[in-house]
């Protein structure tokens, strides 16, 4: 028994290693290869940052473990509302006032509610998916758009205020794109074995995540759901939680909400799209009682947060991460309950 606990936390810790390692090798390629900041900040760092939980949801599907593969994007979404910003408004004042948010949290809103539709009529299959993936490809086309929109603004501001000293920056010099990715390599083939290194990490970090939470399920008496939903869920969102925490201590608060934001976009549309159109995704029953309308009521929440621009206190802080703890204990006593 103790090897399930140690292959099950052991798996998410070479999981987030190797997501961190494959983010930074591909960016390292990337630049070297000329592409620009913006669209590596857009497509490469996001759905690499978002590789542990894609990995998990594919390999559990293919297991035919549909509890992992749709409890893990659940809970972690719940987690990235709850935790991942009620923490850091522990430690210091979180605004929820970012350029863009209100308008991408509506559209995270819409997202949910589709998501929530495809899961009655389980399993979400091909077609399903293709609709995710449709979705995220319209979200990305509008944040480059916005994105180029906004910084060839900011360029004719700072021109007309410097003169013809700025006309010399390049659209695409901008390296705050890439801010929250450190060390990135310098040489080619660094980058290329910090690529394979994430690669060969990825699914070894998921096989023994996994094994781990089905044995310790099937030990415990609950469902695959509820490991997934808590433990795995939870696991897969420390990145996140850990980026924000910083950011808080170093007073940048500000983009937190941004940041969970797309996470939470990404994890429904392109985690559960293409896990679906590799293989149908079973819905488990008791996800459908409690888990997506707290995850819908934790989107709206968000949503609200950003319209009318809040900033998060200690109160607020305490509040979200008492019930984050509430949602778990919760989601525990169903389990054994069933």
């Amino acid at each position: 028994m103790l090897f399930d606990y140690i292959s099950l936390a052991g798996g998410l810790v070479v999981l987030i290693i190797a997501g961190d390692v494959l983010v930074r090798g591909s960016v390292g390629v990337a630049q070297r290869a000329g592409i620009p900041n913006l669209v590596i900040g857009l497509t490469i760092v996001a759905f690499g940052t978002s590789a542990p939980e894609l990995i998990i949801s594919l390999k559990a599907a293919l297991k035919g473990s549909g509890g992992i593969a749709i409890g893990n994007v659940v809970g972690s979404n719940i987690a990235n509302v709850l935790l991942v910003l009620g923490l850091p408004a522990l430690i210091a004042a979180t605004p929820c006032g970012e350029a863009g948010a209100t308008r991408n949290a509506v559209f995270m809103v819409a997202v949910t509610l589709v998501f929530i539709a495809l899961c009655f009529f389980s399993p979400i299959g091909l077609t399903a998916g293709i609709i995710l993936l449709i979705l995220l490809g319209v979200f990305l086309g509008a944040s480059t758009i916005t994105a180029r929109r906004h910084r060839k603004e900011q360029k004719s501001i700072a021109a007309a205020a410097a003169g013809a000293a700025v006309a010399d920056v390049t659209e695409d010099g901008d390296d705050d794109a890439l801010d929250d990715v450190d060390d990135i390599p310098d040489s080619m083939w660094i980058a290329l074995i910090y690529i394979l290194l994430g690669l060969v990490g990825l699914p070894l970090g998921a096989h023994f995540t996994i094994t781990g939470a089905t044995t310790i399920a099937a030990s415990w008496g609950v469902s695959e759901a509820v490991i997934g939903l808590t433990v795995i869920a939870l696991g897969t969102s420390l990145p996140e939680l850990a980026t924000t925490v910083m950011a808080a201590i170093r007073q940048h608060g500000a983009v937190a909400i941004g940041n969970v934001i797309g996470s939470n976009i990404f994890n429904l549309l392109a985690i559960i799209g293409i896990t679906a159109v590799v293989v149908p995704i079973d819905v488990p029953p008791e996800v459908l009682k409690l888990d997506i309308w707290v995850m819908l009521a934790c989107a709206v929440l968000l949503m609200v947060l950003a319209a009318c621009r809040i900033c998060l206190g200690k109160i607020s802080g305490l509040v979200m991460t008492a019930a984050y703890a509430l949602y778990i204990a919760s989601v525990y006593m169903l389990g054994f309950a069933g």
